[in-house]
């Protein structure tokens, strides 16, 4: 509803307009206003993301940041146009994934595309709670929230553990948005080999004997609901730049 103290619609969110002559009525400035916050009330971005945007962005001196920034924006220009409809970005803690992707998501919101963000693991609990009639959830509510979001932000993708419900779970709501073809902007820390992840990887301290063995994307989340999410995204490898967050307490 347009704000009633609008000097140029007077709270109808409509003004009158001429061209060539003719007169028509059109959007006033204050309904699009309106409708700009409450899609973003909407997307629920978390307070430690919500000013992230590309001209904050910290390309920390690296060509590959820079030239995945420039590909996100083309994104956003081409949007809904652009194949494949996704976007997923692997890539280390602190590597600017989230920034990015939270970047995007409000360049479609500035756009009039309805987006919602979602945390992985908060997604898998709020759906787990609607079958308990004692936990305050609406039934299913969380669940067809990801199943219909135009754009659905998804982030920290496989940080759960892994269980057959959870592997189900998540294969129902990636085949179902890749069957219908509604976009999924996915982040997650988990290597894929595929992609160039390393999945053994050498301890810092240089014995020879200790290695990491990291957990793989297809482990955590299920060979289906990979291979369906490859088909729809554009897989964006972030660079080893370090992690941001600990120098910026430097």
């Amino acid at each position: 509803m347009a704000e009633e103290t609008c000097a140029l619609c007077h709270g109808t969110g409509w003004t009158i307009v001429e061209k060539d002559g003719l007169s028509g009525a059109q959007r006033c400035n204050c309904a699009l206003e309106e409708r700009s916050a409450a899609l973003l009330r909407r997307a629920r971005i978390p307070s430690n993301y919500r000013q992230d945007h590309f001209d904050n962005f910290s390309d920390r001196g690296s060509a590959d940041l820079r030239t995945i920034q420039g590909m996100l924006l083309r994104y956003c220009q081409d949007f809904p146009a652009g194949e494949p409809p996704g976007l997923l970005l692997i890539g280390e803690p602190g590597s600017g994934k989230t920034h990015l992707a939270v970047a995007v998501l409000h360049r479609l919101l500035e756009q009039g595309h309805e987006c919602v963000f979602v945390d992985y693991q908060n997604l898998l609990e709020r759906i787990r709670a609607g079958y308990d009639p004692l936990s305050g959830e609406s039934p299913r509510a969380a669940y067809e929230e990801a199943l219909e979001a135009e754009v659905l932000l998804l982030d920290d993708l496989g940080a759960h553990r892994v269980t057959d419900w959870v592997e189900d779970t998540v294969t129902s709501i990636i085949t179902y948005r890749c069957n219908e073809r509604k976009p999924v902007i996915a982040t997650t820390n988990l290597p894929d080999a595929e992609m160039g992840g390393t999945l053994i990887e050498r301890l810092p301290d240089g014995a020879p004997a200790r290695y990491d063995i990291k957990t793989s994307l297809v482990e955590k989340i299920g060979m289906r609901a990979r291979s369906r999410l490859f088909e729809m995204c554009r897989i964006i490898r972030m660079p080893r730049v370090g992690d941001y967050r600990v120098a910026a307490r430097r």
